[in-house]
C-alpha cells in the first residue's frame, strides 16, 4: 500500500533527505509555490541550508467549476493553457481573459502580501529547487518552469511530495530532475495523500518566510 503522509512538514523532511546532494550548494535556492508548497520547502530549506523565496503562479480555473484549471499564470506573465479543456467546454476567449485579469490581480495581492518592497532574487546560473505540496494537472509547476527558465538558470530540480506517474515522466522531460516521494495511481487528489492537508494561511506563509535560516 502507498504510504500516506502525515502533513507538509513530514513530507517536507522526507524530501530534503533524498536532495542532501544539494545541502550547502553555493549557488542552490528553494522556491516554493504558495501556499501548500511553502511548509514543504520551508523543511527542504532548513535542512539543505538554502535560502527560501516564493515563487508566485495561480491556476486558472474555470468559471462556476474553479477546481478545473483551464491552464496557470506566472507571475511574468507567462501563460499555460489547456487548450484541449477550453475548446472541450467552448470557453471563450473574453471568459478566459476575465479569468486571467481575477488571477492577475490574486499575484499582485500575494505579492505584496508576502514580499513586500523586497527584491525577487536572480534565477540566472543558479540551481533551483522549485517546491509544491502535490501535483494534480501540473499546468502551475508548468507554468512556473516555463517562467523560471527564461532567467537561464544551472539547473531546475522538482521536488514534490506527491505526483501522478504520467506526470512524473512528463516533467522529468521538461527538467533536470524530478525528486517525489510517492506516485499513486490513480491520484485522484492530492489531500487524499495526507493525514492532514489543512490549508496554508497568509500569515503562515509570512511567517516561515521571514523565519531567519
Amino acid at each position: 500500500m502507498t504510504d500516506i503522509l502525515v502533513d507538509r512538514i513530514e513530507a517536507g523532511r522526507k524530501l530534503t533527505q533524498q536532495l542532501l546532494k544539494y545541502q550547502d550548494h553555493p549557488h542552490g535556492l528553494v522556491l516554493a509555490l504558495p501556499r501548500g508548497g511553502v511548509p514543504v520547502a520551508f523543511e527542504i530549506a532548513i535542512g539543505l541550508h538554502l535560502p527560501l523565496d516564493v515563487y508566485l503562479v495561480r491556476k486558472l480555473g474555470m468559471p462556476h467549476r474553479p477546481e478545473l484549471a483551464m491552464g496557470a499564470i506566472a507571475v511574468s506573465g507567462i501563460q499555460v493553457i489547456n487548450q484541449e479543456l477550453v475548446d472541450w467546454l467552448n470557453i471563450s476567449q473574453e471568459t478566459f481573459d476575465k479569468v486571467v485579469e481575477q488571477e492577475k490581480q490574486e499575484l499582485e495581492r500575494r505579492n505584496l502580501c508576502y514580499r513586500g518592497q523586497k527584491p525577487f532574487p536572480l534565477l540566472s546560473d543558479r540551481t533551483i529547487i522549485l517546491v509544491d505540496d502535490g501535483i494534480a494537472t501540473g499546468s502551475t509547476i508548468k507554468a512556473a518552469i516555463l517562467a523560471i527558465k527564461q532567467q537561464k538558470p544551472e539547473k531546475i530540480v522538482v521536488a514534490v511530495p506527491v505526483v501522478s506517474p504520467s506526470l512524473y515522466q512528463s516533467l522529468s522531460g521538461e527538467v533536470d530532475e524530478v525528486v517525489c516521494l510517492i506516485q499513486p495511481e490513480p491520484l485522484n487528489s492530492i489531500s487524499l495523500w495526507y493525514e492532514d492537508f489543512g490549508q496554508t494561511s497568509d500569515e503562515e506563509v509570512c511567517r516561515l518566510l521571514a523565519v531567519d535560516r
